[in-house]
């Protein structure tokens, strides 16, 4: 039964409970490691269909995450931090379910299988993740212990970046090229072109995981930032 009269109940109507945009935030950052978990094991399964269509499910169930957690913060009276830090903490994160995802297609499209590499530096993006996610759960409670995983978060970038300039090196080895033409029998034409394109696909997928790094250092610059105003 609503006991409320008066002015309070007034006040209730219009400016209706805020949200908890830490635990927000947190699920955000959940569903971030939820979908570069997956896309490890997409990798590690030699690119198992089913690992796929799991990443893909969970970005959908991320985006549903994204359009609710942008509709609490417009419809929110206050909030505990600056609206617009807010706004790019929550599209920060989903960008790493995006990323995971696009992956994936790309992948499928172009008909590439996981190699080491892509391995590796899907685990470098997992790692990244991780740290966002401690970062925010200490956000409300631990802020200035936040700012040390942002930092981490961001040191994943540089270490996505280091395996993706090896693997270009190994990609584009001319030595290793020849070795491999010289290893088939018969005509060496088509086989030639199909290894060629293979070398081209795979940068590709090369390039989208540094990319997806590029996004992993943003979202810990938008920790860090939170950090900043809130020590």
């Amino acid at each position: 039964m609503d006991t409320e009269h008066g002015p309070m109940r007034l006040v209730r109507r219009v400016f209706p409970k805020n949200p908890d945009f830490f635990d927000l935030l947190r699920a955000q950052s959940k569903g971030a490691v939820a979908s570069l978990e997956l896309l490890v094991e997409f990798m590690e399964s030699d690119g198992d269909p089913d690992f796929g269509a799991r990443v893909k499910d969970n970005e959908i169930a991320a985006s549903a995450m994204k359009e609710a957690s942008m509709n609490a913060l417009n419809a929110a009276f206050s909030t505990p931090m600056d609206r617009e830090e807010l706004y790019r903490a929550i599209s920060s994160l989903h960008r790493l379910t995006t990323y995971a995802r696009t992956t994936v297609r790309e992948m499928e499209v172009l008909r590439v299988a996981p190699d080491a590499h892509t391995i590796r530096m899907a685990s470098l993006l997992l790692e990244g993740a991780r740290a966002l996610d401690e970062g925010y759960g200490k956000l409300e409670h631990e802020t200035a212990m936040a700012e040390g995983l942002a930092d981490r978060a961001r040191i994943s970038e540089r270490r996505v970046e280091k395996e993706y300039r090896k693997a270009l090196a190994e990609l584009f080895d001319p030595a290793e090229d020849v070795r491999r033409l010289e290893s088939l029998d018969g005509p060496t034409g088509p086989a030639a072109y199909a290894m060629v394109m293979d070398v081209f696909k795979r940068r590709e997928v090369y390039r989208h995981l540094s990319n997806a790094g590029d996004r992993v250092a943003r979202a810990g610059d938008t920790l860090h930032d939170i950090v900043v105003k809130l020590v």
